[in-house]
């Protein structure tokens, strides 16, 4: 009768916290978009989101599975920056938004990205698709198959450009993916996607600021992409990173990067103005407390049948986790790890998580991960130590 008592008692509180929390977690603004979300991209947390796995037309925000892949191409030296490459015919034909090159041009793939992301330029889109596949069919298996390796299991891709056609479709958590992954895979190109005036020689004057107005409004922001067609309506994938106390090492000022989707706006300035919305909601509804170092231990658990007798469990990057701003103080962890803990491990192994809660909620269950290999020790190594586990 009394476990019963408890049982429910339990159960009672459980609630009555899972209502708090609910009632704690701040509501998103009024977002005049067909679906958006809303991501931290330091901590790896969603912050809102609405219709995120409904499926829609990409229209230009295509273009960055495209740069994807020459970035991908450039990494392995499949292409080079400086080099030029031809314009055929059906890339000077692409109907819609264009750099304006043509068939008695070679431009330099650099040129031809600056065209893809900033002018957001069909032309440039099958230029470099043929450039990277030697063909626009090859190049969308490629796509495809590139989607597939990233997580995007919602989305088929139909051409390089984004231009509607039947079957090309994506998703705000898909495309949400695909921006993350341009960000954390390749770094040093992200200056692609902040360059707010570009034009290459020869083409109009007057094509030339790229479509994201939260470029020129916002210096916070630093990418990533417009799109729009009749039937997407108006879309932006924008990126900001703002500078928040303790996130940097040993407790200095460090960088916050958030990544809003906003996709099936009413128009041009509407989609800038419901992605900023979202962005500042996301910075000031929230904090960002970081828990560990990058490389710090959050245990030290002891090694059986190692070379070494212990080693250290936790994260190459800095744990950071994202609470309802005036939540920070309630925070607490919770580190489990398999006991006993055996060699051989290998750097990097996953050998624990770390729980990080608030009240009764987990806000995220993170790997811990061996930060240095341990080897086996020798026979006599071992022998002594499974006599001693075997008497515990």
């Amino acid at each position: 009768m009394m476990k019963n008592v408890l049982a429910l008692l339990a159960a009672a509180c459980g609630l009555l916290w899972g209502n708090a929390w609910a009632q704690a977690m701040p509501q998103p603004p009024e977002v005049a978009a067909r679906a958006y979300l809303l991501l931290d991209l330091t901590s790896d947390q969603t912050l809102a989101a609405r219709e995120a796995d409904s499926p829609v037309q990409p229209a230009s925000l295509t273009k960055l599975m495209t740069a994807y892949l020459v970035f991908d191409a450039l990494r392995l030296g499949l292409l080079e920056l400086k080099q030029a490459l031809p314009v055929s015919e059906r890339a000077w034909r692409q109907p819609g938004s264009r750099m304006f090159i043509d068939t008695r041009m070679k431009v330099p793939v650099e040129d031809l990205l600056k065209g893809l992301l900033v002018q957001s330029g069909n032309d440039a889109a099958m230029a470099l698709a043929e450039g990277v596949a030697g063909s626009e069919e090859r190049f969308v298996q490629l796509m495809n198959e590139q989607a597939q390796a990233l997580g995007m299991k919602a989305t088929r891709f139909v051409n390089p450009t984004g231009l509607s056609q039947p079957g090309q479709l994506s998703t705000a958590r898909d495309l949400a993916i695909l921006a993350t992954r341009l960000l954390r895979d390749f770094p040093d190109q992200a200056r692609f996607h902040a360059i707010r005036k570009y034009r290459y020689e020869g083409t109009p004057p007057a094509n030339d600021s790229n479509r994201n107005l939260l470029l020129f409004r916002d210096p916070s922001v630093d990418g990533l992409k417009t799109g729009h067609t009749e039937a997407a309506g108006y879309c932006l994938i924008a990126t900001a990173q703002r500078e928040f106390p303790h996130l940097g090492p040993a407790g200095a000022p460090g960088v916050r990067r958030l990544l809003a989707v906003v996709l099936g706006t009413d128009s041009e300035n509407a989609r800038a103005t419901e992605t900023q919305k979202l962005l500042n909601w996301g910075y000031t509804a929230f904090e960002a407390v970081k828990l560990f170092d990058a490389n710090q231990p959050v245990l030290t658990p002891a090694v059986w049948k190692g070379r070494s007798a212990q080693v250290r469990l936790g994260r190459p990057l800095a744990v950071v986790v994202t609470v309802p701003a005036g939540y920070a103080g309630r925070l607490r962890t919770e580190a489990v790890r398999p006991d006993p803990l055996i060699a051989p491990l290998k750097k990097g192994q996953a050998s624990g998580t770390l729980k990080i809660n608030i009240g009764e909620h987990t806000l995220s269950t993170i790997p811990l991960l061996a930060l240095e290999s341990v080897e086996e020790a020798g026979l006599i190594g071992r022998a002594w130590d499974a006599f001693r586990l075997w008497i515990q």
